[in-house]
């Protein structure tokens, strides 16, 4: 009886591992495929960048389908940025606070930065990284000066999604004029 057991556990433990590496597989290919024109600065949701995988298991861990390459993430959903290096790496990941408009799932590219300035907000912020408008609001990242990391009220119409200064710092290096960003829900 113990070796029957013995053979039902080893063929229940090889069936699991199969369907992990076949679901492993399907996610991997299911990812958003490159575009050969480079990043786009606004229209049609990128393929499978509004239904990204999460690993519930591991929030920090980058979302699967969120492009190959340099690039930074943005997960609305999770209120999460993945600095991602050129061979898919994570350099660092944090929490931000969001903005009351939110971008489409989609590939973007930075298209302006200020050292300081003034948000939409009211706040002096620095280290912004604008990559999209929404409706009229400009969406991008940024820091308080004062270190402060409050929601904005509601009602406000806002597209300063806010990092701590050491994030908003490290953001600055990496995320220069053209830099790709991939919004994932």
């Amino acid at each position: 009886m113990a070796s029957t057991s013995a053979g039902i556990v080893a063929g229940l433990t090889t069936a699991a591992l199969v369907t992990v590496g076949v679901l492993t597989y399907q996610a991997s290919a299911a990812g958003a495929p490159e575009n050969p024109d480079g990043p786009r600065a606004s229209g049609s949701p990128a393929p499978g960048a509004s239904k990204a995988p999460r690993d519930r298991l591991h929030p920090e861990a980058l979302p699967a389908g969120s492009g190959r390459g340099e690039r930074v993430v943005y997960s609305v959903d999770d209120d999460r940025v993945w600095l991602v290096g050129p061979t898919g790496q994570v350099r660092r990941t944090f929490k931000v606070t969001p903005s009351t408009v939110d971008p489409a799932p989609d590939t973007y590219a930075v298209t302006s930065r200020s050292n300081r300035v003034t948000g939409s907000d009211g706040a002096a912020v620095e280290h912004v990284v604008r990559f999209t408008t929404v409706e009229n609001v400009t969406i991008g990242f940024s820091s308080a000066v004062d270190g402060s990391m409050a929601r904005p009220a509601r009602g406000e119409r806002t597209g300063g999604i806010r990092e701590t200064r050491a994030d908003g710092a490290a953001m600055w290096q990496f995320a220069t004029i053209g830099q790709q960003v991939v919004v994932v829900r």
